[in-house]
């Protein structure tokens, strides 16, 4: 079985136990729609090909249900700035994928792995890196690939190479899951570990914004009104039970 399909069929068994509640939920999805979205992209990648024009296709679960999902959470992101931060991580990682195919050998053979995995992996650490938080990071890991796919076939439309283009097609579904998984997996277990060193419990120098904790190092460090509110609170429950003492 390809890595693609064998790290989703993984993963759902993971979902299935209850692994990994917290990443969906910091994703905006529910058990069931992680479990849907698995299933579809796995149906969809042993499927054929859907031909579109002269020597292009593109496949369901490579291309065409991750980019759906890529939109979806795009659209669910808590702030432009996050949403500033996956376009920018999305471009940087197609860009790196894309000179990475011009840079290693062409024949595949010759290489002690997959390409397509160097691909994934260069892709998903570069999505951390810009993405930053847990969605921007799937979304840039995601949408790396494709646009590196998208790229090469309007590159041989343009110089008129008769090879064929399929997007998401074959190893670049291998590529996308792969890509998409460590970029979480590195914002999940790199964001768990900043905010421990942080501030632990507390992240007093940590800023939650939209369900995503961004560091505050080097801002001005100003209370907010919730935060105030809850000082409030904390004071007014305090007299309460002072009151009921007496």
């Amino acid at each position: 079985m390809p890595l693609g399909l064998a790290l989703l069929v993984v993963a759902s068994i993971l979902i299935l136990f209850g692994v990994g509640h917290r990443v969906l939920d910091r994703l905006r999805l529910n058990d069931k729609q992680a479990l849907f979205i698995l299933a579809a992209i796995f149906i969809g990648g042993i499927l054929p090909d859907i031909p579109f024009g002269k020597n292009f296709s593109i496949n369901l679960g490579g291309a065409v249900i991750p980019f759906i999902l890529a939109v979806y959470l795009f659209v669910k992101a808590g702030t432009g700035k996050e949403k500033r931060r996956a376009a920018l991580a999305s471009l940087l990682s197609g860009l790196a994928v894309y000179l990475a195919g011009r840079l290693l050998p062409a024949e595949p053979e010759t290489m002690l792995f997959d390409p397509n995995y160097i691909y994934g992996i260069l892709a998903g650490v570069i999505a951390y890196l810009f993405g930053r938080s847990r969605r921007a990071s799937f979304i840039a890991g995601i949408m790396g690939v494709i646009l590196a796919d998208v790229a090469q076939g309007i590159e041989n439309l343009i110089r008129n190479i008769p090879a064929p283009t399929r997007i998401g097609s074959a190893g670049v579904l291998d590529a996308v899951v792969l890509s998409g998984f460590i970029a979480v997996l590195l914002a999940e277990f790199i964001g768990e570990l900043r905010e421990k060193i942080q501030g632990g419990t507390s992240k007093k120098r940590l800023h939650f914004d939209h369900a995503e904790f961004t560091s505050a190092v080097g801002m001005k460090e100003e209370k907010k009104e919730g935060e105030e509110e809850e000082e409030e609170k904390e004071k007014e429950e305090v007299t309460n039970h002072e009151e009921d003492d007496q």
